[in-house]
């Protein structure tokens, strides 16, 4: 399996000897260099910042050969050529007098599956687009006010920035999405010249103190629009409206693109193509059928490539959610393995946003709240729109007693992705903390709204049987207590119930005077 590395406007595929720079279009080309030249390429970025002494370099690219030291300078001197050329001053390779070489420049290890973003050639010859790749293009200000193009600017900007945040996602710079600002030029065409997948296009109207935003995302294959969306709001804070704005479409595209990818015929069913499928399959609403789907997806594109970080992520986030949704029978394995998963993936890729949101999740799964919270707070200081990162941190604040704190960030969640497949556990849980604060008929309103997202929770059946046992509603409380016990056995008694669940001082005595006592009075024994 390739290990893929970038630097500067380069990408190194090892083994296969496969370099690549990224053209005006920002796509990555092939470059024509000498096998030798790659292999010395290949030993110096593996070690980035460190000397390599030249009786290393070649020993690893010619073991058991005797090689004049001339022959490693000129490969050297080939690289430079290649590497240096853009460069204003110095080289990527710095020379140590007499001991070897370093490479200065900075070198990042991305997935192996990265290498299906870039540009391949068709059986027609032409370049295929990457899979999750897409342009932004400037946003068309229809204000009667002209000068207000700064404010259709500032959206353009973020919104490519926050796409580029997406994992696997490739994003057209913005100094090339704005060539097009003045041109009329189909999105099919853009999609050839750019070799994109997808364009999002939109406009702004502001009157007074008022915004109107529109944006649609385009296939450029067929020219169909896939998705549409229309965003208001009051400029009365512009720099939190964009956020807002620019969050907004960002959570929305990113299950919108993995849909779209999922839904295409495959075309070599490789890794990342059972990973966006496995992805799109999380998107349905939590059930055991939608775990197990996505858990054959996961595990055949770990059998394809076993070095994946996104197939190792993803497999461990699944076995996770299924843990912490109470929908598995084998808990105990569960977390095993997705602890040794995410093991893997730490070692490989540190840095990763996926990586700390899967490990943030199996450390929730074993319950260790306190945890997980910094875990999460990294994934966001990443990706400030990550919805399951704000619902995660809502759900560990919340068992570590920081109760006030958990409303804001579901609401949060819930602004950013209103849409959204999973809506059902952001309304549980703040009909959660309403039931918590005794507020009842907020939480039953929040709880019904849950309920009616996703029927096969059991845990928001439990908290409605509680909710309408305080009210005094006992028939309608007996009901959804009785739905909470057909889909998961926890529920018989209370004694059950609390012997694995985690308690702080601080809201133990809030379970206790509401949940729990709601649930006594719906009918469950003590033992």
């Amino acid at each position: 399996m390739d290990e893929v590395f970038q630097f500067e406007g380069f990408r190194l595929h090892r083994p296969g000897g496969d370099l690549y720079r990224r053209d005006e279009r920002g796509a990555f080309v092939p470059i024509t260099i000498g096998s030798r030249a790659l292999d010395v390429l290949g030993v110096l970025v593996g070690r980035p910042g460190d000397l390599v002494s030249r009786r290393e370099i070649i020993a690893a690219v010619w073991p058991s050969t005797v090689v004049e030291d001339s022959n490693l300078n000129m490969q050297i001197a080939a690289l430079r050529r290649v590497l240096d050329e853009a460069r204003a001053e110095g080289s990527c390779i710095q020379t140590i007098s007499g001991r070897g070489y370093r490479f200065v420049v900075p070198v990042t290890r991305v997935a192996a599956q990265a290498r299906s973003n870039v540009a391949a050639p068709t059986q027609s010859g032409v370049l295929a687009p990457p899979r999750l790749s897409i342009v932004v293009l400037p946003f068309t200000n229809l204000s009667d006010d002209r000068e207000q193009q700064y404010f259709a600017d500032g959206i353009t900007d973020d919104l490519t920035t926050d796409l580029s945040r997406l994992e696997n996602m490739f994003v057209i710079s913005r100094n090339t999405a704005f060539t097009y600002r003045t041109k009329a030029v189909d999105s099919r065409e853009i999609g050839r010249e750019l070799g994109v997948r997808y364009v999002l296009e939109g406009s702004i109207r502001r009157s007074g103190a008022q915004v109107r935003l529109n944006a649609q995302l385009i296939d450029t294959a067929t020219g169909a629009h896939l998705w549409a969306e229309r965003f208001d709001g009051e400029i009365s804070d512009l720099f939190t409206l964009q956020n807002d704005i620019t969050g907004q479409i960002a959570a929305a595209l990113t299950l919108e693109l993995v849909g779209a990818e999922a839904s295409r015929p495959p075309e070599d069913a490789d890794a990342l193509d059972n990973i966006l499928r496995g992805r799109a399959a999380l998107s349905n609403p939590r059930s055991r059928r939608t775990y197990a789907e996505a858990m054959i997806l996961f595990e055949r594109a770990l059998a394809l490539d076993p070095r994946s970080v996104g197939a190792q992520c993803w497999l461990a986030v699944t076995l996770a959610s299924r843990v912490i949704n109470q929908m598995t029978d084998t808990t105990a394995a569960d977390i095993a393995r997705a602890e040794g998963l995410v093991a893997k993936a730490l070692a490989a890729s540190p840095r990763r946003t996926i990586v700390h949101f899967a490990r943030g999740e199996v450390v929730r799964a074993q319950r260790r709240y306190d945890q997980a919270i910094p875990i999460y707070e990294t994934v966001l200081a990443s990706d400030r729109n990550s919805v399951w990162a704000l619902f995660a941190l809502g759900a560990c604040k919340l068992m570590t007693g920081s109760v006030e704190e958990v409303i804001p960030l579901m609401e949060r969640a819930i602004r950013l992705s209103p849409r959204d497949p999973q809506i059902a556990v952001m309304c549980y849980r703040i009909g959660e903390v309403h039931l918590l604060q005794s507020r009842i008929d907020k939480a039953i309103a929040w709880l019904e709204r849950a309920r009616s997202a996703n029927l096969e929770l059991p845990y928001v059946h439990a908290f409605l049987a509680s909710a309408f046992a305080l009210k005094g509603e006992t028939e309608r409380a007996v009901a959804e207590l009785d739905q909470a016990r057909r889909l998961s056995d926890g529920y018989s008694s209370i004694a059950q119930l609390t012997a694995g669940f985690f308690w702080v001082p601080r809201t133990r005595p809030l379970f206790e005077a509401t949940y729990l006592a709601g649930l006594r009075k719906a009918g469950m024994p003590e033992e």
